[in-house]
């Protein structure tokens, strides 16, 4: 069984029905020296009979239930054909805790995507493949508007029950279609030119068809990130009916709506689906067993987790996962640093550098550098539907957006703000990525002082106040706010480096810190903002959520044109028409989503072109390392793995694999 790189997957343009992906194309090379790419394959046979009386190996913290007869045997438990991971390092042996750290008990929640999260199809270590995980293979019509799914026959949710389509065909029929539930139909779910909802139907029970009208060729990639962990594990079937008017007792529902304090039935329904709730069955290596308020938090070993090793041994190999909350990223980073966390990037911060390396040797651990897929760490987002029509007409004004961009001594920054971690760069891809192209990284982004100011002038910016700062075509002071939470990186430090650098330029910034909240929402309105900062990640796998290349309205990351994306996403009938090289982007994208693999190369190639030539986003510096800590013992972690949300990052690393090296 085989993997699709991303490249291949462009490449390919006539995949037929009865051709799937997952034996078209070769697996690629694994990062880093000859190390094996933990990637989840799925076998041709079976492993060879490792113990007696079985193919597969029982986990000893779970052969008293067997023995006992309240657990199946373990061949039992695993579907026919279990997913076979390929380990980092060595076959790993049972056993032991694996303690990390949550900054409060929201951030437990990381275990339903980017810890557990078992998608359709998982991202490799380094991200340029995915490979079959919940389905064992797949198949696409020519046009890329049929994708047919084939599960794994006998794989189980964590409470013992099949897990077959039935669970998607409720959530089609009685999640999706629920105005109650689903007010707004999820995007990623829509036709990409009309918007209507895809068709989903059975084919038998472990198999099943997705159909959208129009070509959808992203669609596999979407499902191999985080709307691909909510599909596959939020909808249990057997265990949501019962807080489902269509198939529960009124009198019984509304009951248990009233004993749980909620109004709605969906308030509770959607309670029952959450993560915290110790008694939904979940697909996840490890379920939740203690949630906050109780700490430490705690995930146990799902006895019907559907992996193995090449040896037979059912995954995971770790018994427990603890997560102590602590109340910021500070106290966690201090934790790390005095050795008191097993393994974690998350909330690691690489301003701590120096301390992990000098303390390394005392808390037995070795300090990681993960590439992050930023093309930015402080991106500047200039926001083109600004309320204060001067200020709209400036920063829609390209020659504008390239003066500021040209006034940034990145490499200033570089040094003195990120202490030579990343590289000075513009607002652009990362060289993994297929679509990257050594120009957009360096456009507009050479610290020339002299073009920025002629290009100013040349706009009409030529009147100085009394402090030598430009002022606005109507007389007043010219003045930029750029706000900012000190959230993901040395924020603060940047954006007051870019305001003092402005200066040269007659432009006076000012520097405005806030808490995340307040920033969020003064963001997310996206009319008062001059100018805010978020960082530009997801630069791996860009057109899945391209936020950076086109204006847009968000929250974090900041609205940059808030009315143009309500014209666009309602199609004209609200916000404001945008100019056409935004239309054409916005185009661009909708032809890109809906694009059969043959045809995406080109579009996908001019898409980038036009973000890079028109600076709707700012970048400083980039490619940061995405530094983690981890116990000398604890191993099958890779040395070198790329982390980004839509990857999924840490699954993508397959930490059913990680395993405590005893002596």
């Amino acid at each position: 069984m085989h993997s699709l790189s991303r490249r291949e997957f462009l490449r390919l343009s006539s995949l037929t029905a009865a051709a799937t992906v997952a034996a078209a194309c070769a697996q690629p090379a694994a990062p880093g020296p000859a190390a094996p790419d933990p990637v989840a394959e799925q076998p041709t046979t079976a492993p060879a009979a490792p113990g007696e009386g079985s193919r597969y190996v029982e986990a000893p913290a779970l052969v008293e239930q067997v023995t006992g007869g309240s657990l199946p045997p373990v061949e039992e438990r695993l579907p026919k054909d279990p997913v076979v991971v390929s380990v980092w390092e060595e076959i790993g042996q049972y056993g032991g805790v694996w303690h990390r750290c949550a900054v409060g008990p929201n951030d437990v929640g990381v275990i339903r995507t980017r810890f557990c999260g078992e998608p359709f199809l998982r991202f490799t270590t380094d991200a340029s493949a995915v490979v079959p995980n919940v389905i064992k293979s797949y198949e696409i019509n020519e046009d890329a508007t049929e994708f047919t799914f084939f599960l794994r026959e006998g794989m189980k949710w964590s409470d013992g029950v099949p897990y077959t389509a039935d669970n998607f065909v409720f959530w089609y029929e009685d999640h999706v279609q629920n105005a109650d539930l689903t007010p707004t139909l999820p995007k990623w779910a829509t036709d990409p030119t009309n918007g209507e909802l895809m068709v989903l139907e059975k084919v038998d029970d472990y198999t099943f068809q997705i159909k959208f009208e129009s070509p959808y060729g992203l669609f596999i990639q979407i499902v191999s990130g985080a709307e691909g962990t909510y599909f596959t594990d939020d909808y249990a079937a057997h265990y949501m009916k019962q807080f489902h008017p269509t198939y529960a007792d009124e009198a019984e529902l509304a009951a248990k709506v009233e004993a749980a304090g909620f109004t709605n039935w969906w308030e509770l329904y959607n309670d029952r689906r959450g993560h915290a709730n110790l008694e939904r069955p979940h697909i996840w290596a490890w379920v939740p067993t203690r949630m906050p308020p109780d700490i430490p938090a705690i995930i146990d070993r799902n006895p019907y987790y559907w992996k193995v090793d090449a040896e037979g041994q059912q995954l995971p190999y770790i018994d427990a996962v603890h997560f102590d909350i602590v109340e910021n990223a500070d106290l966690l980073n201090m934790k790390a640093v005095a050795g008191e966390i097993d393994m974690q990037h998350r909330h690691i911060t690489w301003t701590n550098f120096p301390l992990f390396i000098e303390n390394a040797e005392a808390g037995d651990y070795r300090v990681l550098q993960w590439p992050l897929a930023e093309g930015s760490n402080c991106c500047l987002h200039p926001n083109m539907n600004h309320q204060d029509p001067v200020l709209r007409e400036l920063m829609q004004t390209k020659e504008f957006r390239i003066a500021l961009s040209e006034a940034i001594d990145r490499d200033a920054i570089h040094q003195l703000a990120y202490q030579g971690f990343g590289e000075p760069r513009q607002a652009a891809l990362i060289p993994e990525c297929p679509w990257f192209k050594e120009e957009h990284a360096t456009k507009y982004a050479n610290h020339d002082v002299d073009l920025a100011n002629e290009l100013l002038d040349g706009i009409g910016l030529t009147e100085r106040d009394d402090e030598g700062f430009r002022t606005r075509p109507d007389g007043t002071p010219l003045s930029i706010t750029v706000e900012y939470a000190p959230v993901f990186g040395p924020w603060g430090d940047t954006v007051n480096m870019v305001c003092e650098q402005w200066k040269e330029i007659g432009i006076r910034g000012i520097a405005k810190e806030e808490d995340r909240t307040l920033f969020s929402q003064r963001a997310t309105a996206g009319l008062e903002m001059d100018m805010g900062v978020w960082m530009m990640d997801r630069c791996i796998t860009p057109i899945m959520e391209p936020w950076f290349f086109l204006p847009f309205k968000g929250g974090t990351p900041p609205s940059t044109a808030a009315l143009w994306w309500d014209w666009y996403q309602t199609k004209g009938e609200q916000g404001e028409e945008p100019p056409e090289e935004v239309k054409a982007q916005y185009d661009l994208w909708d032809a890109c989503k809906g694009a059969a693999p043959d045809a995406l190369p080109p579009l996908a190639e001019q898409f980038f072109d036009n973000a890079a030539e028109n600076v709707w986003f700012i970048g400083t510096v980039g490619r940061l390392p995405n530094v983690g800590v981890c116990k000398n013992n604890f191993r099958n972690v890779p040395e070198d793995a790329v982390q980004d949300w839509a990857i999924m990052s840490l699954a993508n690393t397959n930490p059913e694999q990680y395993f405590w090296k005893q002596a």
